[in-house]
Parts: C-alpha cells; sequence; structure tokens
C-alpha cells in the first residue's frame, strides 16, 4: 500500500513537472504576454489590456493589419504597439483635411480607427517604405505618436518582436484580426 501510495505521488510529480516545463518552453520561444499602456490603440486595446503576442524571430514579414509590438532602440524607453499600415515599398499619402489614408494612390478602409487620421506631425507625405521597414499607425489617430512623426518613423523589422494574435480585456478576448475588412 505504502510502495503504490509513493508510485502515484512520484507520477503525479513528475506529470506536474513536466507539465511546468513544457509551458515554461512555450511561453519563452513561442508567445508572450505583453501589457498595454497608454491610448494609442484605442478601441481596438485599451490601456491595461493585455496582448497574446507570437515571436517572430528573424523572418517576419509584417502585413498590413497586422498589430505589433516593437522594440525601437533609441527612440523610446518601451515597447510600443502599432498596427503595419503599409510595407516596404508601398507609398503612403495622407490627406490631413479628410483624414484618407492612401496606400499606392488607393483609400485604405479602416473600420478599426477611432478618430479619422487629421493630426500632422512632422513626416512630409507622401513617403515611401524602405526595404526592410514599416510604416506603423496606432488606431486612435489623434492620440498616437507613429510612423508620421520622426521619433518613431519607419519600423525596422528586426525591430518587430511579435504579432498580437489576441487581445484581453476586461470585456474578454477581442479577435485582432482586420484581413476580412482590408
Amino acid at each position: 500500500m505504502k510502495d503504490k501510495l509513493v508510485r502515484i505521488c512520484y507520477e503525479g510529480t513528475s506529470v506536474l513537472v513536466m507539465a511546468a516545463v513544457i509551458i515554461a518552453i512555450i511561453f519563452t520561444f513561442f508567445v508572450r504576454f505583453i501589457g498595454v499602456v497608454g491610448t494609442s490603440m484605442t478601441d481596438t486595446l485599451d490601456s491595461g489590456n493585455w496582448v497574446i503576442i507570437s515571436e517572430m524571430g528573424f523572418n517576419y514579414d509584417p502585413s498590413y493589419g497586422d498589430i505589433v509590438v516593437i522594440s525601437q532602440p533609441g527612440s523610446m524607453e518601451e515597447n510600443i504597439i502599432k498596427r503595419v499600415i503599409a510595407t516596404e515599398g508601398q507609398q503612403v499619402n495622407i490627406n490631413f483635411n479628410t483624414g484618407a489614408v492612401y496606400i499606392d494612390g488607393h483609400e485604405i478602409i479602416e473600420p478599426y480607427i477611432s478618430t479619422p487620421t487629421t493630426n500632422h506631425y512632422d513626416v512630409n507625405f507622401p513617403v515611401t517604405v524602405p526595404a526592410g521597414h514599416c510604416f506603423v499607425m496606432g488606431d486612435n489617430r489623434q492620440g498616437s505618436v507613429d510612423s508620421r512623426s520622426t521619433i518613431i518613423g519607419f519600423i525596422d523589422n528586426r525591430s518587430i518582436i511579435g504579432n498580437a494574435l489576441v487581445g484581453i480585456g476586461s470585456d474578454g478576448f477581442a479577435n485582432l484580426d482586420v484581413s476580412e475588412s482590408s
């Protein structure tokens, strides 16, 4: 009886240890939780929300609509969360009177923005995104410092630490995929 109890305890402990190791590997190499700070992504993500990001490694090619977490060396103290608007070789133009954003001469439909793009910073438009970079903006265009400003500028793709898969807020999980609306 005692041997059986010891064996059951040993097997249970080994299962728990193995599960902890697997979870640690997953969260170390594949996904991470990142807290949202600030209002630049409102209404999609609010300050205090969390996002689950997949870490991309070295060969990530950002796409329009991706919400990415960026570690921008030299320009910001903290990671930033923004939406990819254009990728390498694409031309971005913004009509700051109407708030319309154009990629390669075509107005993009942006159901995710909370305010039109009427704030102009110090970047002169139109601009063409250089190779290996992307152009990002926050969904709250009036409350976001992003690629419209030289403080952020074009984002080197190597500075993207992950693509946000799921947003977690006080009202539950939010789908961050805009591929249907682009």
